[in-house]
């Protein structure tokens, strides 16, 4: 696979929301968001109240992509454990809205029900396009044996879709999706979620040793390579890079707000006024927080314009913004000194949150080593 989007169908695949989202809706929806965020993060509880509100702010189906981002972003700013639930459904989403069955998408959206994906497994770790799971039909269905890795939601979605080696399959891209509806017998999670960041989200391991019916294929057999690659995974790098920014953009602002207000009284001033370090340290958060918003304006523009180097944008998105969010959040750290050592901001949440997208898959140093290849003329795979 060359990284071109001549092969690709994601540019079409924004689902119609129901009802279209306003502002004042969305700006409800943070406001409980950020009213528990603290709490989430501390107890490590799931986010119920919060879900709720995103569902019910006319965003849990978007619209387009460039609305997916907004949102994301948005939520990320107020409660990110809450919007990595958010993206990984719309990703989900994405996937069933593209099923030859379409009555499978039709179901999940008139039951509003949270969906997600459960692609990672443990013996192929980052590359989550490889299961080594190996489905077989069984005379009642299809046999499903998989054990996945860092399920977002597990145990609380609704329905997962799920990858596994198609059956018959000779290669580790010979793959098939299903939709797996959550509650299955045979569908286990396995422990609790004890991440440094992103605490709410309970991302845990997951068995599924399960027969299905044959209408709950979301691929033709052997075409779960081509759907994660050409839906789930641009759909996931746009929402991770949004997700991100709104990391950055939030950890700004709040190191903003305390070094402008924090003085040292000695010397008649504030903390950004007083010492040229703590401006410095703003001034390359704000860079970097304004890099991430252009890169990944520009790849959402390609999108839409269908450019032929869309897709080039689209891995680059997720590696610019997540980097950019753990320098930014590291800025804020150090500026905000011992009140977010100590844990008295927001910006240590922040910092722990922002270090999960530069390790889920792919991973940066994955898309560094795509892009390589893609600039190089290389095939991907």
């Amino acid at each position: 696979m060359r990284c071109e989007s001549t092969s690709l169908c994601w540019h079409r695949r924004s689902v119609q929301s129901a009802a279209m989202a306003n502002s004042s809706s969305v700006d409800q929806a943070c406001e409980i968001l950020r009213k528990h965020a603290a709490n989430i993060d501390s107890t490590a509880s799931w986010p119920a109240e919060s879900l709720r509100a995103i569902s019910d702010s006319g965003l849990w189906i978007p619209c387009s992509m460039r609305e997916f981002a907004d949102s994301t972003r948005r939520f990320s700013q107020a409660c990110t454990s809450s919007a990595m639930i958010y993206l990984m459904h719309v990703c989900a989403i994405q996937v069933i809205a593209g099923a030859p069955n379409k009555h499978l998408f039709e179901k999940v959206k008139s039951e509003r029900a949270l969906s997600t994906l459960a692609f990672s497994e443990k013996g192929s770790r980052s590359h989550f396009w490889a299961p080594v799971s190996r489905a077989q039909q069984n005379g009642k269905g299809i046999q499903i044996n998989a054990n996945k890795s860092f399920v977002t939601s597990a145990g609380r979605a609704d329905y997962y879709v799920l990858s596994s080696g198609a059956i018959g399959g000779k290669s580790a891209t010979d793959s098939t999706l299903y939709l797996v509806k959550g509650g299955t017998s045979g569908v286990e999670t396995l422990g609790e979620w004890k991440g440094l960041g992103l605490r709410g989200n309970s991302s845990a391991a997951m068995t599924f040793a399960c027969t299905i019916d044959e209408s709950s294929r979301l691929t033709e057999e052997g075409g779960g390579f081509k759907a994660m690659l050409d839906i789930a995974l641009p759909w996931f790098q746009i929402g991770s890079a949004a997700l991100s920014i709104g990391i950055a953009e939030a950890a700004l602002a709040n190191t903003l707000k305390h070094t402008t207000s924090a003085r040292l009284e000695h010397m008649g001033g504030s903390l950004a006024e007083i010492v040229p370090e703590i401006r410095a340290r703003l001034a390359r958060m704000q860079l970097a927080v304004d890099s991430s918003r252009a890169f990944l304006d520009q790849t959402l523009t390609k999108i839409e314009a269908q450019a032929p180097d869309a897709m080039l944008g689209v891995l680059g998105a997720k590696a610019v913004a997540s980097e950019n969010a753990v320098r930014v959040t590291d800025e804020a750290m150090r500026a905000c000194g011992g009140a977010a050592f100590g844990s008295q901001l927001s910006v240590e949440r922040h910092f722990r949150d922002a270090r999960a997208a530069s390790v889920m898959a792919p991973t940066t140093e994955l898309l560094y080593d795509f892009i390589g290849k893609a600039v190089a003329g290389l095939p991907l795979f």
